[in-house]
């Protein structure tokens, strides 16, 4: 018997195992059917517990962009599958279970696995910095191997002079191409920024609304722009990679990368290494920050709803120091957690000495005012950050507490730019700006993406220090230690019991809510979950429930079903 026929057997063998195996076992195994999944869920009183629940189906533009996913070709290099190993659930997530498949025919797992899984990138990443990412995935990854998708872009050919509009403002003129983007007798506008190299996003938005180009500090010093629009086709496919994994609810609040806590790092400064943090920096962070650190990188035109920072400034928003300048512990914990809801991805998976050098660079060679080039202001240098300030233990979570941060919320007036119920749609919120000119939109606090934290720790913190160059202020000296505890347990609250991706209030009955709501309730890990209608003492577990195991017949009898 030659290798040859061995070989050939043993493939046909394996081809038809594999159809079996994934093609018709599926449909006679009850766990392929399921829509039973674990998510991590914020109680009313700001804690994150594990509950059993039940996957959703893609909405009509979400279908629209698996439809637009398949078509691309783009589950060929990117699975969609976490497995239960160590490597996977540190880099991506929680195990994947079965119920996050119901409604997905065919299974997308992937098979060349060359790109990053995706089976948890739902609100990994802003829908702007997809937007970057889809048009030209090198200005943020240079050694990204995925070619670029401009071909779900509106690119016209022809360039659109930017000109005054007679009243003060910069806005495009009236042609064939800018009349089918916007309506220029529209009193409602929307303000946009093209970059160094004259490209402008429009996003769908646009459709209805007059362009103001804004460009306050010189960001382009042309006279007319390229035009990359926002097509339904793009606007579904980055739908439906948000939802990726995002039946699984709040799971990225407890995921433990992202929960990095830094109070100090002593880090001499180096020529070394503020030379290989410029390496990092121009590998990892140009694409949005742009060469002079300036904020007006390739893919800032894309990010029309939050502009990255501006180190040349020296102006940041994360800290923990009385003065505005942040310590190393401060940039090294905003780094490896990133910024939710923003651009700024979270960069665990970069090596910590990256992370140190980069803190590094940003430190010595981009915070500086070079306004006279014979004598720079190095910021860090001169105003070296003082030490951090001290967080004592937050106090234990109670109704009273809750019922007093209601208080303190109308008391500080916070209703004013982020509205009554929070969403950030306040009397105020039209008209804000940062300090550099350009508009601040107010935090949705309903959608649980807080920038600077997910613990009552991190918002506390914000409370005292405010957000320096935005319009957020501190309230270090204007409310005491207790009010600001309480108004951060009160600003958690707001997105309790919501689901993170389209902030609907989840369908929870009183008697779960209130036995979710027990603070001596555990539900820490997916096998710990709490199960609905089962008790706070039933949980997952007990039912059966493991990575991608089925606990349909169980819970039946549980529901009496």
């Amino acid at each position: 018997m030659s290798a040859r026929f061995v070989t050939l057997v043993a493939g046909i063998f394996f081809f038809f195992a594999a159809l079996v195996t994934q093609g018709f076992l599926p449909f006679f195994e009850p766990s392929a059917r399921t829509n039973r999944v674990t998510a991590v869920v914020r109680t009313d009183f700001g804690q994150l517990k594990w509950m059993m629940t039940e996957a959703t189906d893609y909405t009509p533009l979400q279908q629209l962009g698996r439809d637009v996913y398949l078509r691309e070709g783009c589950w060929y290099c990117h699975s969609q599958y976490v497995r239960p190993v160590t490597g996977e659930t540190r880099r991506w997530g929680p195990v994947t279970e079965s119920g996050e498949f119901a409604y997905d025919v065919p299974h997308l797992f992937g098979t060349r696995r060359i790109g990053p899984d995706l089976m948890r990138v739902g609100l990994k990443f802003s829908d702007e910095w997809h937007l970057a990412h889809f048009w030209n995935p090198r200005m943020l990854s240079p050694d990204s191997i995925m070619a670029p998708y401009r071909g779900l872009f509106d690119e016209p050919q022809q360039p659109v002079k930017i000109v005054d509009d007679g009243a003060g403002n910069r806005t495009l003129e009236r042609t064939p191409v800018s009349e089918g983007l916007f309506d220029f007798a529209s009193k409602e506008q929307i303000r946009l920024t093209p970059n160094a190299d004259g490209l402008l996003f429009v996003p769908l938005e646009a459709r209805g609304k007059a362009p103001v180009i804004v460009i306050p500090n010189e960001e382009y010093k042309g006279d007319a722009v390229k035009i990359a629009a926002e097509t339904q086709d793009l606007e579904a496919l980055i739908a439906y990679v948000q939802k990726l994994g995002m039946n699984r609810g709040k799971w990225r609040d407890l995921f433990e990368p992202q929960q990095l806590e830094v109070t100090e790092v002593t880090f001499p400064r180096s020529s070394e290494w503020v030379a290989h943090g410029r390496e990092v920096y121009e590998r990892r962070c140009l694409g949005c920050h742009g060469v002079n650190g300036d904020g007006n990188g390739p893919a800032a035109t894309f990010l029309h709803i939050q502009r990255p920072r501006s180190f040349a400034a020296a102006v940041f928003k994360f800290r923990l120091t009385k003065e505005p300048l942040p310590t190393d512990g401060d940039l090294l914990r905003t780094i490896t957690r990133g910024v939710r809801g923003t651009a700024m991805p979270a960069w665990y998976e970069l090596p910590l000495t990256d992370r140190l050098a980069v803190i590094q660079y940003i430190k010595y060679e981009l915070a500086v005012d070079r306004s006279d080039p014979e004598q720079p202001y190095a910021f860090f240098v001169e105003e070296p950050p003082g030490p951090p300030l001290y967080i004592a233990k937050p106090p234990a979570a109670s109704q009273q507490i809750f019922d007093r941060g209601k208080e303190v919320w109308q008391i500080a007036k916070c209703w004013e730019c982020h509205g009554q119920g929070g969403k950030g749609d306040g009397e105020k919120a039209a008209g804000l700006k940062d300090d550099l000119g350009f508009g601040v939109v107010p935090a949705d606090l309903t959608s649980g993406q807080f920038k600077s934290g997910s613990a009552v720790e991190d918002i506390f913190r914000t409370m005292t220090t405010g957000l320096s160059g935005t319009p957020m202020p501190s309230y270090r000296d204007s409310l005491p230690e207790e009010d600001r505890w309480a108004l951060s347990y009160y600003v958690l609250a707001l997105s309790a019991y919501k689901d993170p991706l389209t902030l609907q209030p989840l369908t929870i009955s009183d008697t779960d809510r209130a036995a979710l709501n027990d603070l001596t309730l555990e539900a820490a890990s997916p096998d710990k979950a709490y199960v609905p209608g089962g008790g706070p003492a039933q949980k997952a577990s007990e039912l059966g429930e493991g990575n991608g195991g089925s606990v349909t017949e169980k819970q039946n009898a549980t529901e009496g079903g």
